[in-house]
């Protein structure tokens, strides 16, 4: 079966990667579609190819912030609505990991629909996690496209539950997220994030409002006026101004415990990150399925999560979890492994169990292809 996988802005290239290939070893002929590789990515083709399909010209502009994000936006809009459509050609499936502009979308799911059966994977039930004006307008209209397809993918019981409360007819198949494993550190990445003698408590990923940063500050801010000794490590791209929160530590006089790593990080810089690290933190308010902690959880560090999303479903003792939006909470689960080496090492074995238990990618494609025959019936009926 020849397969089209589409995610545009590469927005879970590591996830679209793993699935590619577990699709190419079933024997089926894959193309990934994105955006021209940036030196942050690290994916390399194993059995599938690799198209630098869309945001040819905006990705190579200088400009940045808004400037950049127009013309992106005009350059996806006149692709969707006039492109060329060769990639797709002879396509039994095209599989829309990502839909980055509906308003764009809508186009090309006009065009491709007429002769390719469609599938989407809904990674989460609010679209770009509903925050901020740029994502309000990105996502707006998504709901409505999802009618187009002829499958949908879930990773959980919560999307699905969420896609059936809003009366979506198409069909919902389950296929949980495996774990993902990054690039591994070189030396120089490791050099780059040196050890430390007191225990390290790390955030990493992008830094998004839906993410609670804010409430990590706050609960990192408490243990530290205790006297609570340990360091905190941020790696990752801020999508939010997060200058004020950093002042607060360095203003209450905590400032050589943050270590700030900011900006779109290689897969290696961030395996050293990881490798470091002592305990992982994921305060999220909300969540579907963390790409995050799926990538994190085989490091053997103890794994601290809110009660949202898949947190709420991981086996007792996986991890320490607390209510969502709770920073004294959070606090408190990150006290006592803070304080104790045995509960670190207990609870980062428990989490290295745990990611042998999650599933892997050929048992992803299996399911994936299951979808696929059912949606090309589906548009065949």
């Amino acid at each position: 079966m020849k397969i089209v996988m589409a995610d545009p802005s590469l927005f879970t290239g590591r996830y679209d990667d793993g699935l590619c290939a577990g699709l190419a070893r079933r024997g089926h002929e894959v193309t990934l579609a994105g955006r021209p590789l940036r030196t942050t990515d690290a994916i390399v083709p194993d059995g599938y190819r690799y198209a630098p399909r869309f945001f040819r010209a905006s990705e190579a502009i200088a400009a940045t912030g808004r400037i950049r994000q127009a013309a992106k936006a005009a350059e996806y809009l006149a692709d969707a609505v006039a492109g060329p459509r060769g990639l797709f050609a002879g396509a039994a499936i095209v599989h829309w990991q990502w839909l980055p502009f509906a308003m764009a979308d809508a186009h090309w799911l006009r065009r491709l629909g007429r002769s390719h059966a469609l599938v989407h994977t809904v990674h989460n039930a609010r679209p770009y996690h509903g925050e901020g004006a740029k994502e309000a307008m990105q996502g707006s209209g998504y709901f409505g496209l999802l009618k187009r397809f002829d499958a949908l993918i879930v990773h959980g019981a919560e999307t699905k539950a969420a896609l059936d409360a809003l009366g979506i007819e198409t069909p919902v198949h389950v296929v949980p997220h495996p774990p993902m494993r990054l690039a591994p550190a070189d030396a120089a990445a490791l050099a780059a994030v040196p050890a430390s003698a007191r225990p390290r408590v790390t955030f990493f990923g992008t830094i998004k409002p839906y993410k609670g940063f804010d409430l990590l500050i706050d609960a990192a801010l408490m243990l530290w006026g205790e006297g609570i000794d340990f360091d905190l490590a941020v790696a990752g791209q801020p999508f939010i101004p997060i200058d004020a929160e950093v002042e607060r530590v360095r203003a209450a006089g905590f400032g050589d415990r943050l270590m700030l790593d900011l900006g779109f990080l290689t897969e290696q810089r961030l395996d050293a990150h990881l490798t470091r690290a002592d305990i992982l933190v994921f305060p999220y308010r909300h969540i579907d399925s963390s790409g995050a902690f799926l990538s994190a959880c085989h490091y053997g560090a103890a794994m601290v999560t809110s009660d949202c999303g898949m947190f709420a479903r991981l086996p007792t003792g996986t991890a320490s979890r607390f209510p969502a939006g709770d920073a004294g909470a959070l606090a408190s689960a990150l006290r006592s492994l803070i304080a104790s080496p045995a509960a670190r090492a207990t609870a980062g074995d428990a989490a290295r169990a745990l990611a042998g238990t999650l599933g892997s990618w050929d048992e992803a494609a299996a399911l994936t292809e299951a979808a696929y025959h059912q949606a090309i019936a589906r548009r065949g009926a």
